[in-house]
Parts: C-alpha cells; sequence; structure tokens
C-alpha cells in the first residue's frame, strides 16, 4: 500500500508507516534542513535493502560525505521528496512532481500533519492575537486539496491538542466538515504517545478519514499493552558528555542493549551513534540547572522559576512559564513533551545527571521521540545541524506512535 506524506518534517510519520510495511511515494516538506533528513532517510533504507548497508555506515563515521552517500541513490527516489510549500500557487507542480515519481499507480494513503504553532497551547499563549491571524490555521486546506486530487483509502491527519479548543473548538469542527464534504467518514481521537510505550506525555489529535464504501470500524488506536519502563532505559548505554561535549559523527555506546531500546526499536542493528552532542550552557544556567536537579532528587520537587536565588533571575516574567527549567527525571516512566523550542535552548530538558550537568543531547531528544540511532538529522549545510536536528525532533511525531497506528490501519483495510 502507497502513501504520500504531507508537511513531512523530519520524516516520523514516514518511518512509522514504513515499518507497517507501506511504501511511500512522496514526502512535501518546505524546511530545506529536513528535506535533506528525509533523503539520508532514503537512503538508508535503499542501502539497507539492498545489502549495502555499509556505505551508510561509512556517512556515520564521517569516512564519505553526504553527497557522495547520495550518489548512490537512483536519482527517482531522491526525488521523491519535494521542496515545496503546498499551496494553491505551487500544488500543480506538486502533483506533476509526485505523477513523475508514480506513474499512475494507485495512492492508498495520505498521512502527516501541518504545523502546529498556530494551535498549540503556548503558541497561542505567547502571541498577543492568540495566533488568531497566522495562515497556518488555514493549512488543512492544502491537505485537502491532495485528498481531491489522490482520492486515498484512507487519511490520517496529525496535531497537537490545542486543535481541540482553539478558537472556542472553531477550528476542529471545520477541518471535519471540510473532510466530510471531501467524501470522507471522519473519526477524531485524542491519544497519548505513551499509550504506545514512547516513554514520553505527548497528547495528540489524531483525525482519520476513510472512503465511504470501506465500511472500516476503528475501535481504539491506543495500545492497551502495559508498559513498565523508565526514563532511565534511555540514558543508560549512551557515553556522559559535559555542556558542549560530545562528537557528531561517532561515538561507541557506554553499554549493552537494553529492553526498551530493544522493544522501541531504538538500537535496531546499525551500532553507531551519531549526534550524541550537547549544547554549551553559561555559569549562571550550569548553577540553576544543579538546583533543578537536587530538587526534585532530594525532595521530588519540581523548580518553580520565583524561589531561585534573585541573583540567578534575569527574566521579567515572574508570573507564567515558572517551571521553565525542568528535569528530564530518569525514575519516571515518562518524561514532558519535546517540542520544537528545545533549538532555542534546552532549560526544559535538563538532563538528570548532576556531573553531566547539561541539557539533553540531540540523541536523546531523538531517543525520547523514538527515533532510531542510525537515524540522521541533517542540517542544511553539511556538519552544521545542531538547532536543524533539534528542531526538527521537536517538530515530529514519535514512529513507534505511528508505526502502531499503521499496523492497525493494514488490519482495518485487511478485513
Amino acid at each position: 500500500m502507497r502513501y504520500i506524506d504531507l508537511f513531512a518534517g523530519a520524516g516520523g510519520f514516514s518511518e512509522g508507516f514504513r515499518r507497517a510495511g507501506f511504501k511511500p511515494v512522496a514526502h512535501v516538506e518546505v524546511d530545506p534542513a529536513a528535506c535533506f533528513t528525509l533523503k539520508t532517510r532514503l537512503a538508508y533504507y535503499y542501502l539497507t535493502e539492498n545489502g549495502k548497508a555499509d556505505i551508510y555506515v561509512q556517512y556515520l563515521t564521517g569516512e564519505i560525505s553526504r553527497n557522495q552517500l547520495y550518489s548512490f541513490i537512483p536519482p527517482h527516489i531522491l526525488e521523491s521528496v519535494i521542496d515545496r510549500s503546498m499551496s494553491d500557487k505551487n500544488n500543480h507542480k506538486i502533483f506533476q512532481m509526485i505523477d513523475k515519481v508514480n506513474g499512475k499507480k494507485e495512492i492508498d494513503l495520505i498521512v502527516g500533519g501541518p504545523p502546529c504553532q498556530a494551535y498549540s497551547l503556548v503558541g497561542r499563549a505567547r502571541d498577543a492575537y492568540g495566533m488568531r491571524e497566522d495562515p497556518r490555521n488555514y493549512l488543512y486546506i492544502q491537505y485537502g486539496r491532495f485528498l481531491k486530487r489522490y482520492s486515498p483509502k484512507v487519511f490520517v491527519f496529525e496535531n497537537v491538542i490545542g486543535l481541540v479548543s482553539a478558537e472556542k473548538g472553531k477550528y476542529f469542527r471545520n477541518i471535519q466538515r471540510y473532510f466530510r464534504r471531501l467524501g470522507y467518514i471522519v473519526e477524531p481521537f485524542i491519544v497519548n504517545a505513551n499509550q504506545f510505550g514512547v516513554l514520553q506525555n505527548r497528547r495528540r489529535v489524531i483525525i482519520m478519514g476513510w472512503q465511504k464504501n470501506l465500511n472500516l470500524s476503528v475501535g481504539e488506536l491506543a495500545d492497551q499493552t502495559s508498559f513498565k519502563y523508565e526514563i532511565k532505559s534511555i540514558f543508560k548505554d549512551l557515553p556522559k558528555i559535559h555542556a558542549g561535549g560530545g562528537i557528531d559523527k561517532f561515538f561507541t555506546y557506554a553499554s549493552e542493549i537494553n529492553d526498551y531500546l530493544r522493544f522501541a526499536k531504538i538500537r535496531n542493528g546499525i551500532d553507531v551513534l551519531t549526534q550524541h552532542v550537547a549544547r554549551p550552557h553559561t555559569e549562571q544556567d550550569k548553577e540553576i540547572y544543579r538546583i533543578t536537579i537536587e530538587n526534585w532528587q532530594n525532595n521530588r520537587i519540581r523548580l518553580d522559576y520565583n524561589d531561585l536565588p534573585e541573583r540567578l533571575k534575569t527574566h521579567h516574567n515572574r508570573k507564567s512559564f515558572l517551571d521553565r527549567f525542568k528535569i528530564v527525571a530518569d525514575d519516571l516512566p515518562y518524561s514532558q513533551t519535546v517540542v520544537a523550542h528545545i533549538s532555542k535552548d534546552g532549560h526544559y530538558y535538563i538532563h538528570p545527571d548532576i556531573k553531566q550537568n547539561r541539557s539533553i543531547s540531540v540523541r536523546e531528544a531523538a531517543r525520547l521521540q523514538t527515533f532510531p540511532d542510525d537515524y540522521y538529522f541533517e542540517g542544511i549545510k553539511e556538519g552544521q545541524n545542531r538547532t536543524a536536528a533539534f528542531r526538527q525532533i521537536g517538530n515530529a511525531v514519535p514512529p513507534l506512535m505511528i508505526e502502531k497506528i499503521a499496523r492497525k490501519i493494514k488490519e482495518f483495510l485487511a478485513c
């Protein structure tokens, strides 16, 4: 079964559906760095499926360049990543590019979700107009243009939980009405990534639609399996690094694989660790980090910004975002939500080891999202990708969650 990934980002949707046995036709994404990430992942799949995984390993270890890696990949595969924004002006060209790589084959699914900042609770709180005038509120209409063009059997639309309450639910209702007018039976779901084995508190809206003639009965999307893992499973095998430390291209593991890493397919055969790099921090931030960690370890108390010594308070806002410094506690079953703001600073994602005294690394953030260690997050320029990687990871959907949803869809379509 073939799918198109819209607003593809770093490819969390695509990774999940591909693991479930679906075939990607095209990825549409406007961020150039994310497009390189998608191409590199396509290179991974092509090489590993054709017995040439050693070439991909050479790229991870820095022996060959990105251009050299891409030279081993048939051009039509890389051309399936379409670096264009979806709009009434651009869509005709995007349709042409998709049809070029797909031919006249049927499209079974369309997946993806538009940028979530316009609907997010934090985004609305920070914007003077509550994001009411943000054009991203209406990107679901562009999603619908592709439903009209390709008439997939099923679509999966994902967004933040804030979509339900934005403008008192107006957008949430309008999206469903619009998709129904396009001829689909539509059903919304509220899910949390931790219901699927992701060690993260990440609530999301999933709107599923299917053609009326399919007569599907979806039921519950969430995985009912009980999980007994803790966040420490994500950190345990990684080398210890300090603020500003780590290596981008190659690092050996500190210990053997554990049950969670095997279950989530985070370590899945290519034992090369990349992007375990941490951002640098000021001495003041590191002092706040120590206080934050000690509060949790000694008293299991989250830091309230107003409780800091006056000399450490530099923010004028003392009434909101008082939890802006937060430990990723390794003795809990899931972490706080990883969001794109992690690309700006790491204060909300402090590593639990006081000896390392830093925010989490790119690889640790990717693991919280269940991206495998062989997943490489690119920048626009090769080798300059920490900020771009954090942004892509924060905007992504967890592949493990999407894989489990994709497998259920596969079961529905097989009935």
